[in-house]
């Protein structure tokens, strides 16, 4: 499994509803995308769900990389550069994946949290309480799926979650859900990634 994300942060005035016409519009373009687990085309309003920006961040869980590589150079990401220009794309390796309890639920909100890989601790037991986080994540009540990926550049982790109502009691960034694709969820790779 591998993560990636971009987002786009756009002005304090910046009309949201432009952003919802673009999903409704070509959401569904990724529905059957070779090699994608799931895109959740995220979206934070200023002043919604505490959230301090406008911005458009869809978040990716592919099963293969050559999905992604067909994604960001075969064409589909260059529509996306042409009307917002070309946003850094974070990419992180997968550590663990879970299915919720409301897994046949529709998402309304994801949640991401971004954390430091603390220096001086093995490696093997901070990976192991990031799988562990995923399970505790997965099982709470409302939740889609669970995730959690490493980035080993800036060392830093990323749980990402689903849930199906608006009012999670999970920390970080909450996103709006506006369209879920899974063309390849059932494939992804269920608990340790190794």
């Amino acid at each position: 499994m591998h993560a990636m994300q971009y987002e786009l942060t756009l002005p304090a005035d910046y009309d949201m509803g432009i952003v919802r016409d673009r999903v409704s519009r070509v959401g569904h373009l990724l529905d059957d995308w070779d090699g994608l687990g799931i895109k959740t085309y995220l979206m934070r309003e200023r002043g919604v769900h505490r959230s301090p920006v406008n911005q458009y961040g869809p978040f990716y869980l592919w099963n293969t990389v050559e999905g992604m590589n067909s994604f960001l150079w075969g064409g589909a990401f260059q529509g996306l550069v042409d009307d917002f220009g070309r946003p850094e794309v974070r990419q992180w390796t997968g550590l663990a994946y879970e299915e919720g309890g409301s897994a046949a639920s529709p998402a309304v909100v994801a949640v991401r949290r971004t954390k430091e890989v603390p220096p001086g601790t093995p490696l093997s037991a901070v990976m192991d309480d990031a799988v562990r986080e995923t399970g505790r994540l997965a099982s709470q009540d409302g939740a889609v799926l669970a995730a959690a990926a490493v980035d080993t550049r800036r060392w830093e982790f990323v749980h990402f979650s689903l849930w199906d109502h608006d009012m999670p009691k999970t920390p970080g960034d909450m996103f709006q859900v506006l369209h879920l694709s899974a063309p390849g969820r059932d494939a992804l790779p269920r608990g340790r990634q190794w």
